[in-house]
């Protein structure tokens, strides 16, 4: 099953990154936040296949996408000439990584463009969740985090939500937390048996992450992530 979507609008995240609401008229999207589509299309003889995850919830015409451009990546660059107007060639919304509990403390541990499916997961979590939530994410500079207006304000607008940036080479002005988001789940936790934890972001960030997590207590049963990332690592 593919979708033709319209884009709708495209607005500037960071630097790289730009975000982009898509809309198939007259389709109901129906999917678990953090799931994730496909952007395909053809580039000489190759048909090409990224995953992208939408941010917002469930329930209508559109999908938000959050693309950051890479300077050799033939996806990326393909997605950011998009303008108001053009289509888009959508596959169907799919993928392992979705909330287990809605009754559970949950922890979202996320580097870079990884935070994408948490958006959805978390507003999710907002909406239906019982317990506290703490979103955790990693990036190199202040100017490279995205949806950090957004964070903070559904952190200003929920008491039992707390955002915690952790950046791995900030400038002199930056008071928060420095290093690796991996590296700050002892600080940042007080318990890891009954919390859920979900985590995304480039491949050997997802592995360091579950392993500083079980070595902290977290039961395997109590780690989510999409699960292909230790092959790759691996590999």
């Amino acid at each position: 099953m593919t979708y033709e979507a319209t884009v709708v609008d495209t607005y500037q995240i960071t630097p790289r990154v730009k975000g982009f609401r898509l809309r198939v008229p007259g389709e109901e999207f129906d999917y678990r936040p953090g799931q994730h589509t496909t952007v395909r299309f053809d580039s000489g003889d190759d048909r090409i296949v990224r995953p992208y995850t939408p941010t917002n919830l469930p329930g209508s015409d559109e999908l938000a996408l959050t693309v950051k451009r890479y300077d050799d990546g033939l996806a990326s660059s393909y997605i950011h000439q998009k303008r108001p107007g053009d289509t888009v060639t959508l596959g169907p919304i799919e993928g392992n990584l979705m909330l287990a509990d809605r009754d559970r403390d949950v922890a979202f541990l996320a580097s870079g463009t990884g935070l994408t499916p948490m958006m959805a997961m978390l507003r999710q979590y907002l909406r239906e969740g019982t317990g506290h939530a703490h979103v955790v994410l990693g990036e190199k500079r202040e100017e490279t985090i995205i949806h950090r207006e957004t964070l903070n304000e559904l952190a200003a607008n929920n008491p039992d939500l707390d955002v915690t940036f952790v950046l791995s080479d900030p400038n002199w002005e930056w008071t928060g937390r420095i290093g690796y988001a991996q590296e700050h789940f002892a600080d940042l936790f007080e318990e890891f048996t009954e919390r859920d934890f979900y985590v995304c972001g480039v491949p050997k960030m997802v592995v360091q992450a579950k392993d500083t997590l079980s070595e902290l207590g977290a039961p395997e049963e109590r780690i989510h992530s999409e699960g292909w990332e230790d092959s790759v690592v691996d590999g």
